[in-house]
């Protein structure tokens, strides 16, 4: 068995050339800062699925708007493609919102939020000092330093 398959070979070309391509030659003032965050192609190499995140920007008006241009776009790009990949036939673009870095930072945000509080709680316990006794009745200190 083949380690990578062609499709993954193709998509992972494109993702390069469509970062560069998208922050180099698309001149458009809506366009804000465009990452290219993944592609994914068709078996038969007919469509290319690209997911592109915005940096610092997730109103869904914004984003609306920036694949409205990826959108419009799309052929020249694609010409632009066919020029600096060998392929017999460059996929059809279809650009899509990739939500699984918001959906990550929102993610992360709520588990420091749960760890914040239960640090908070933890130390407002009566009488925990953050010593340990051991089984010998010793004192020493926890294994976070406290």
């Amino acid at each position: 068995m083949r380690e990578f398959k062609r499709t993954d070979r193709v998509a992972d070309q494109l993702q390069q050339e469509l970062a560069v391509l998208i922050q180099r030659e698309v001149k458009d003032p809506r366009l804000g800062m465009i990452t290219v965050s993944g592609v994914t192609v068709s078996r038969d190499l007919g469509y290319a699925d690209v997911y592109v995140t915005l940096l610092g920007e997730n109103d869904a008006e914004r984003v609306k708007d920036n694949l409205k241009v990826l959108k419009r776009a799309a052929g020249f790009l694609r010409s632009q493609i066919a020029r600096r990949i060998k392929l017999r036939h460059v996929p059809e673009l279809r650009f899509h919102y990739d939500e699984s870095v918001v959906r990550g930072q929102q993610l992360s945000s709520l588990i420091e939020e749960a760890v914040a509080s239960d640090r908070a709680q933890h130390h407002e316990e009566p009488g925990d000092d953050g010593d340990v006794a051991d089984s010998n009745g010793e004192q020493h200190r926890d294994e976070e330093g406290h």
